[in-house]
């Protein structure tokens, strides 16, 4: 993945190589968000107080995919590696995503059709092996087989782009990114009218899982990060940008339009990310960066992948999908369910992600020296709930720390 050399001024040397841990540990919240959404409206607890509850604390935790893609952007511009073959790039984020994918396909399919007897849409199934749904606007068939692997549909098409628009990242002016930054949250609110344009029953596809239209939030991810790669984002620290960003949620879920969440929790989205990416290269400590934090958000792809499988198929076997559980039987199914998917996901990661990421991917080739000494690090970021790499050696005017190495 070619682009332009960092140009490092005298008063800005670039700064040793770092990772950003902290972002491996918000994974693991954005993940959390994704599936108390799914808990809420899977119905699983029957009890309508306690219902209640789950639905204040996650109408809004869809758009923990919002956060994936978002930051998904960010990482994959601060880690690039300058002279990087786009086929290597390719092949990296392939091996990342295909193997977890691929596996998850095949028990969705194999359980629908020897445990509960479901027939299977060709064209469906061959859809989603290949990651193509999210371009398909028929109803059912972009949420087809595991459903959630629509997002690494949309994650493909990203990975595609990147490599022909880095140059162009790494050469534009200060002033055209902040005008990506500020311009994606109001070409989300436009998407409401915009949807007039499609067919009615195509509108939900349009707004949530359009690939085009949700590379907006890779985009805005793209600029903030060569802002902040530059030493030209100005933003607020972390504990300010996690206050906004909580504020935020509360305001939109009581107060606020539906049309308007997708805009304002997308700038609060990226208000934290660039902040806690900023306290990681700092050396500043982070609620996020502690070792269990960091682990969840290396499983959190794998968790995310596995979590609605597991849930739709206890119930349906229960025969309860829709129905709920009473009383206390309902949160203690839902807190019996994160933990399942937990260990399911642990399982996959040591098992399956990490050992054929590391086959599958392509040779590790000798990097490139950074201007000033040392070299260029970094593993660009995964899809949906994978785990945080390294960051490179960016300009920037604040002082030089290097962050230790965990993923």
């Amino acid at each position: 993945m070619t682009s332009t050399p960092t140009v490092v001024r005298p008063e800005s040397p670039a700064r040793p190589a770092s990772r950003l841990p902290s972002l491996t540990g918000l994974r693991w919240i954005a993940a959390l968000l994704v599936f108390g959404y799914h808990a809420g409206t899977m119905r699983i607890v029957a009890e309508p107080d306690y219902q209640a509850v789950i639905d204040w604390l996650f109408t809004l935790g869809l758009s923990g995919v919002e956060f994936f893609f978002i930051l998904s952007g960010f990482v994959l511009v601060w880690s690039a590696r300058d002279g990087d073959r786009r086929r290597d790039f390719w092949r990296r984020r392939l091996a990342k995503i295909y193997p977890n994918h691929l596996l998850m396909w095949a028990a969705v399919l194999l359980t629908g059709v020897w445990v509960f007897a479901d027939p299977v849409n060709p064209r469906a199934a061959v859809e989603n092996l290949l990651l193509l749904q999210a371009w398909d606007p028929t109803p059912g068939y972009f949420y087809s087989v595991n459903s959630v692997s629509w997002s690494l549909s949309c994650e493909l098409f990203f990975y595609f782009c990147l490599p022909f628009a880095l140059p162009l990242v790494r050469r534009a002016r200060p002033g055209v990114l902040w005008a990506v930054v500020v311009a994606v949250p109001l070409l989300i609110v436009a998407l409401w009218p915009g949807q007039r344009l499609v067919p009615q029953e195509s509108t939900w596809w349009f707004t949530q899982v359009f690939p085009v239209v949700r590379s907006l939030e890779f985009w805005m991810g793209v600029a903030a990060a060569e802002l902040l790669r530059r030493g030209r984002w100005r933003g607020p620290g972390l504990t300010a940008a996690s206050v906004i960003f909580v504020a935020t949620w509360v305001v939109a879920s009581q107060w606020i339009r539906a049309e308007l969440w997708a805009a304002l929790l997308a700038a609060a989205y990226l208000l934290v990310i660039a902040a806690a990416a900023d306290a990681d290269v700092r050396g500043a400590r982070t609620p996020w960066r502690s070792r269990p934090m960091v682990w969840l958000g290396e499983v959190s792809f794998a968790f995310y992948l596995v979590h609605v499988f597991v849930m739709v198929t206890v119930l349906r076997l229960a025969d309860r999908l829709g129905v709920g559980l009473p009383g206390w039987w309902g949160p203690l199914a839902v807190v019996g369910f994160l933990l399942v998917n937990l260990g399911l996901a642990a399982l996959l990661h040591r098992w399956v992600e990490m050992p054929l990421t590391r086959r599958l991917g392509p040779p590790r080739r000798p990097r490139p020296p950074a201007p000033g000494g040392g070299t260029v690090p970094g593993d660009p970021a995964g899809p949906p709930g994978s785990a945080t790499t390294a960051a490179p050696a960016p300009e920037h005017p604040r002082e030089q720390v290097a962050v230790p190495e965990r993923r």
